[in-house]
């Protein structure tokens, strides 16, 4: 059983983030979000995947503006990321930006920050301070070294003297975050520093890679953590569609039965029985389900041997072979189609079964 660290609790935009909450999964969109039509129009297939939070860069101060008509066009809370121009954050603010993530020792001094902590204050927007190993100041670096694994002070050091300049201003809202690119120097991080702050803490390796590297090394840091409670809202960071985020976000913590949300998805891995074009299949069905909330379990599987047998836990599964298709429940056969009527007839039984998830 997994004991959550004890945080304080704030709100962004509705989005309860630390105390007893639930662990909120969050993304960034990667659209210039000068460009509102294509920004909204991702954040819709953010929301549309389960993405609770969103977070978009202000690079200058038409994007700043351009927050206010995003806003108007969307359900989730969206967060500014501001660097270095605290007037871009203040400018943020005003057009409703529900959040900021700043580095405040970045911003230009202490009467920046001061006017950036006032409008915070006004605006009631709750800050993120994120470091991040690159952007560590100098003379931590002098002191206590590049940030490893078995060293991550400066890293530590950094945020919480920003937490403290931020604090220095009377205010409280605040959520950390301390990112590397590496693995076991983000999990030390966050391991140490929970244990000096009771602030929430948002979880993230930077910079993790593709689909595949930047899964694996989010899964590995982020899984360890959550798994000893700590951890309060997260991003998968993938250089991808920012959709695929949410997807692995829910699916690792659907992995370490914290939360779930939609369908969990089992699929064979193939061999030389299979005799349907399975990966063909699966992504289909992949692809569906991101978009359902009803958390039934779902097989795809490869041929009769792999099937009912072997997913009889599933609710609804499908296989098949030699030019028949197969969808069974619960390990029973339910129905026998033409293989080339499969994946229609299995689309249709899945939207079934969610209709029915949200009527009971």
């Amino acid at each position: 059983m997994i004991i959550r660290r004890q945080t304080r609790k704030i709100d962004v935009g509705g989005v309860a983030i630390g105390g007893d909450s639930p662990i909120s999964v969050q993304s960034m969109t990667n659209t210039d979000t000068r460009d509102t039509e294509s920004t909204i129009d991702q954040i819709l297939r953010l929301e549309k995947a389960g993405c609770e939070i969103v977070r978009s860069a202000v690079l200058d101060m038409e994007a700043a503006a351009a927050i206010r008509t995003i806003r108007d066009g969307i359900t989730i809370p969206i967060i500014a990321d501001i660097h270095f121009d605290y007037r871009l954050a203040l400018a943020a603010m005003e057009n409703g930006a529900q959040g900021i993530r700043i580095n405040p020792g970045n911003l230009g001094g202490e009467a920046k920050l001061a006017k950036v902590i006032d409008a915070a204050k006004l605006h009631k927007v709750p800050v993120r301070v994120g470091v991040n190993s690159g952007s560590i100041e100098k003379d931590l670096l002098k002191t206590y070294g590049y940030p490893t694994a078995e060293n991550p002070k400066a890293l530590i050091e950094s945020a919480l003297r920003n937490v403290r300049l931020v604090e220095s201003h009377g205010y409280h809202e605040m959520k950390i975050s301390i990112k590397s690119s590496d693995v076991m120097t983000t999990v030390s991080g966050y391991q140490q520093l929970s244990k000096l702050t009771d602030y929430p803490l948002h979880l993230g390796v930077t910079e993790a890679g593709g689909l595949i590297a930047g899964t694996v090394k989010s899964s590995v840091a982020l899984g360890i953590l959550l798994s000893q409670g700590i951890g309060d809202t997260f991003r998968i960071s993938l250089t991808r569609d920012p959709v695929e985020e949410i997807r692995v976000g829910f699916e690792l913590l659907r992995s370490l039965k914290i939360r779930e949300r939609g369908p969990e998805l089992i699929s064979c891995p193939t061999c030389g029985r299979t005799q349907i074009n399975l990966f063909k299949l699966a992504e289909e069905v992949e692809r569906y389900v991101q978009t359902m909330v009803t958390p039934i379990k779902v097989a795809v599987m490869g041929c009769i041997v792999n099937g009912p047998g072997e997913a009889k836990e599933a609710d609804l599964g499908v296989t098949g072979g030699n030019g028949v298709g197969i969808i069974f429940k619960k390990g029973v056969i339910y129905k026998k189609v033409a293989e080339e009527d499969l994946l229609e007839t299995f689309m249709a039984e899945l939207k079934k079964a969610e209709e029915e998830g949200q009527n009971s």
